[in-house]
């Protein structure tokens, strides 16, 4: 364990563990768009930026992007000084003029006091601010259906060829965790739209509810070790039968004491 300090504040935390992860468990505030705690850290949208010194520093101080900094003893962080905030608001100006209609970019820009930017506009800017976790976290399930593609001002993410992926099982996990709802998907009946590829939804048997695509299903019964009759059900009605058992082992217990 090593000590640091934090807004004035004396913080303990695992050797190497990053700065970001620190800040979390804290419950101090730092936006981070591009982070998510299942998989590596990115660093691409930096505003998870603080401002670190050291006493021996003599005053000198530094500004990282937190995700990517590991702690260290006598580390000292401000996470809003005057020059942090001032980093972050140039940021969310930066965003507002690439991606002017995101909802999710003009309320986190509003909370720095942007609410116009000062750069020429992108017509027709799309929200896709390539922070990169919906392929990371795409990636880190195994399926590797998405990637970012091209450079400068073309990157983005697609699938591979631009094509209708043959990797993908329909999962959503791109599209939930996206931070600006870029990624779009459609649901219809029992049918899910996603990357030009529909997928069929399973049903519990139970109350009829909608669960996970029928190839995410096979998916994880072949490589997660996960007995297909686990689908069956969601796990609403699952979490229903086992309160139910459970009363049961309740009452049978009480009626062995009386």
């Amino acid at each position: 364990m090593v000590s640091l300090t934090i807004n004035g504040r004396i913080v303990k935390a695992k050797d190497g563990e990053m700065l970001l992860a620190v800040l979390r468990r804290e419950k101090i505030d730092v936006p981070a768009m591009c982070h998510h705690a299942a998989v590596e850290p990115f660093g691409a949208c930096r505003l998870c930026v603080v401002e670190i010194t050291r006493a021996e520093w003599k005053g000198w101080c530094d500004y990282v992007t937190s995700c990517l900094y590991p702690v260290s003893p006598g580390l000292i962080v401000n996470t809003h000084s005057d020059k942090v905030n001032e980093l972050r608001r140039t940021i969310l100006d930066l965003f507002l003029a690439r991606h002017p209609d995101c909802p999710e970019i003009a309320e986190l820009a509003g909370e720095y006091g942007v609410f116009k930017t000062t750069y020429e506009t992108v017509v027709g800017g799309n929200n896709c601010i390539l922070c990169g976790l919906c392929t990371r976290i795409c990636d880190r399930m195994g399926f590797t259906a998405i990637s970012t593609v091209g450079r400068g001002h073309g990157k983005e993410v697609a699938p591979p060829l631009r094509q209708a992926p043959p990797d993908c099982v329909g999962c959503l996990a791109c599209a939930e965790n996206c931070p600006t709802k870029f990624i779009e998907y459609k649901l219809r009946k029992k049918r899910v739209t996603i990357w030009e590829r529909e997928f069929e939804l399973l049903t519990c048997t139970k109350c009829g509810k909608t669960t996970i695509t029928k190839d995410f299903a096979e998916y994880l019964s072949r490589h997660r070790a996960i007995d297909a009759g686990y689908f069956e059900i969601c796990d609403e009605c699952r979490r229903k039968n086992l309160a139910v058992s459970m009363g049961e082992i309740v009452n049978w217990e009480r009626e062995l004491l009386t």
